[in-house]
């Protein structure tokens, strides 16, 4: 009876391996593919109040999970003009909801811009990317403009470049977004905002972290040194506002933070607790910024968002049926969001990147994959090993 039960647990290790083997080692066309599976099950999440409960576990979850569904189909419709129009509903959909009394009821509407930094950036570039989807109408493009004049209006008038998302607190990594959605306005209306963004980027320069030449976590009430959670989202969005900047930026970044089993919240060298940024560490990776960093060495054509494509499709425990995906089983849906918006990853507005850039940067070589198939085979081989010991001992015994 034992053995058996070795035997169906070895064969149940077999398969495991085997499909875990074909996750990390077998070509796939494009990691996006399954985007518009995974939309369909975020869209029922949503309507069942998903939203509403990542809420409750941070600040932003009911913005992020709306936000990011959108920005997903933004995605897709612009790579698959045949899917531009349900893109443009579903974009149109999620402005609504973020728009919504829910939607505002975290941020302070008496700051500059309204809502704070925070949400009038991701809001600009969602509004944005319905415009960039080419089924807008007048009224779109009007609240687009005036949006965009009243971000830029607060970045002139502002002592600083990284503008409050909270009263009192300022994280620079929304800034970059709402100076982002000003680019991708210029890209997709008419040049109107380029001196902004270039006196941004200025200025940005100037307060870069002196520890990694990056820039900070956070600069009010306090500055504190570059962060994984933060940095890759930055790095998401600086190449929309300016590449050159964006390249020295993100060799830095993954210099100072990307590691083999991931993306550190900490610097190589130094570290420190997880928060609600970071989520949860592991040996001092964070997973969200693993997940967004997908994306951000995808808009750098970087073959890093391959590999940890891939990694994430291997233990993610995604579940693939004929309409919907899902990570985890589909228990944390803003992970689902983010994973998608990451895997489908493009810029808006730096459309002259081209896959030539690969070759400048590293990991491209498959040898990454060697821990991986080795902790996956390892249970298989040992109980495989054990039944033929096992085996073995018996015929001796018979022998004698």
């Amino acid at each position: 009876m034992l053995r058996k039960l070795v035997i169906g647990v070895a064969v149940i290790a077999t398969l495991l391996a085997g499909v875990g083997t074909a996750r990390l080692v077998l070509p796939w066309t494009d990691p996006a593919r399954g985007a518009v599976k995974q939309l369909a099950f975020l869209r029922a999440e949503l309507e069942g109040g998903a939203d509403l409960a990542a809420q409750k576990q941070f600040p932003e979850g009911y913005f992020f999970l709306n936000v990011l569904y959108g920005l997903t189909w933004v995605q897709v419709g612009v790579d698959d003009p045949a899917r531009s129009a349900d893109a443009t509903a579903e974009v149109r959909w999620a402005l609504d909801r973020i728009a919504s009394a829910a939607g505002t009821a975290p941020f302070d509407e008496s700051l500059q811009p309204r809502y704070g930094v925070f949400y009038a950036g991701w809001t600009n570039w969602l509004r944005g990317g319905l415009i960039a989807l080419g089924h807008s109408d007048a009224a779109d493009r009007d609240t687009f403009a005036s949006e965009s004049v009243e971000i830029a209006t607060a970045f002139r008038t502002a002592k600083t470049p990284f503008l409050a998302a909270y009263p009192g607190q300022a994280w620079p990594v929304d800034s970059v977004v709402a100076i982002a959605s000003l680019r991708l306005y210029d890209a997709l209306v008419a040049p109107r905002f380029g001196q902004i963004a270039r006196n941004w980027v200025t200025t940005a320069k100037t307060k870069l972290d002196p520890a990694t030449g990056l820039l900070p976590h956070q600069v009010v009430p306090q500055v504190s040194g570059a962060r994984g959670s933060s940095q890759a989202m930055i790095q998401r969005f600086l190449i929309d506002v300016d590449p050159a900047f964006a390249r020295t930026q993100y060799e830095l970044f993954k210099d100072k933070f990307v590691t083999g089993l991931g993306v550190r919240e900490y610097p190589k060298g130094t570290s420190g607790p997880g928060d609600v940024d970071s989520g949860p560490l592991v040996l001092g990776r964070s997973l969200s910024a693993t997940v967004v960093t997908v994306g951000a060495a995808r808009v750098h054509h970087d073959p890093l968002a391959d590999r940890l494509a891939r990694q994430g499709e291997l233990v993610g425990l995604p579940v693939s049926g004929l309409k919907t995906k899902r990570y985890l089983f589909g228990a944390v849906p803003i992970g689902d969001a983010f994973l998608t918006w990451s895997s489908s990853a493009r810029p808006l507005v730096a459309t002259d990147q081209n896959s030539g850039d690969q070759a400048a940067f590293d990991g491209a070589s498959g040898w990454w994959r060697l821990p991986w198939l080795v902790l996956l085979w390892l249970p298989a081989l040992i109980l495989w090993g054990g039944l033929r010991l096992r085996h073995r001992g018996r015929r001796r015994k018979r022998g004698h």
